[in-house]
């Protein structure tokens, strides 16, 4: 088969696993309802955890993180090593196929062609994606937004300050602490990129933040300042 057809597949098989409406499915099917119409109006997690509880919530959670990392196992099925470009970095040919295809999950998450081109925030796709790539960076993110979440009670600045964190700690580790991140000069742009987009997609979340009428997790926030 044609590198550029494979290619092809790769991107449209990762964007459609990306646009599965997790929380849209399970809304619909265990309570009767759109949880677009609840609530924030997002299909993520975090508005699954507010209306439906946490053990719905975390179910949503579970499986748009699956969505990344299906995204990047579906290389593996379709790539064959032939690549429709010239890989210029220091990766892998099958490792740059899977950032591209995390990539597009995330795309797909944010804007599912299953739902009208308006999905979620795409952190836990991104995230499910990143996992497999940087690790550490990842295991960053995610303690400053629990830190986050816990000071604010805002799971969408614990989200965005999560992913603005993976390029930064990227870019700290290689070029203040000399650690040795192969393929470091490629990987940067793509976790720069997906952070971009998930902040992109939380915008709306930011302009509440800012006007003050933001929803809290009150029972994540464990440190309260101010009056209550």
């Amino acid at each position: 088969m044609d590198p550029i057809i494979r290619l092809f597949m790769i991107v449209i098989g990762s964007y459609l696993l990306g646009s599965f409406p997790s929380a849209v499915i399970i809304s619909k099917t265990f309570f009767g309802f759109d949880i677009r119409k609840k609530g924030s109006g997002n299909m993520g997690s975090t508005n699954a955890m507010r209306i439906l509880g946490w053990k719905w919530g975390l179910l949503v959670q579970i499986l748009d993180i699956l969505k990344g990392v299906l995204a990047v196992s579906l290389v593996n099925v379709l790539f064959d090593g032939q690549m429709a470009f010239t890989n210029r970095t220091p990766f892998e040919d099958i490792t740059v196929m899977k950032m591209i295809a995390g990539v597009f999950a995330v795309i797909g998450h944010i804007w599912s062609i299953f739902v009208g081109f308006k999905g979620g925030k795409g952190i836990n796709t991104g995230g499910g994606f990143l996992l497999a790539i940087a690790p550490t960076e990842v295991a960053i993110a995610f303690g400053l937004f629990l830190l986050v979440v816990m000071l604010s009670g805002y799971i969408s600045l614990g989200s965005m300050i999560a992913a603005i964190t993976i390029p930064l700690t990227m870019f700290l580790r290689h070029n203040v602490f000399s650690v040795d991140i192969p393929g470091y000069h490629i990987i940067i742009y793509f976790t720069i990129a997906t952070s971009l987009i998930v902040i992109y997609a939380h915008r709306s979340n930011i302009a509440r933040i800012l006007h003050g009428n933001e929803s809290k997790f009150s029972k994540f926030q464990l440190l309260k300042f101010g009056k209550k």
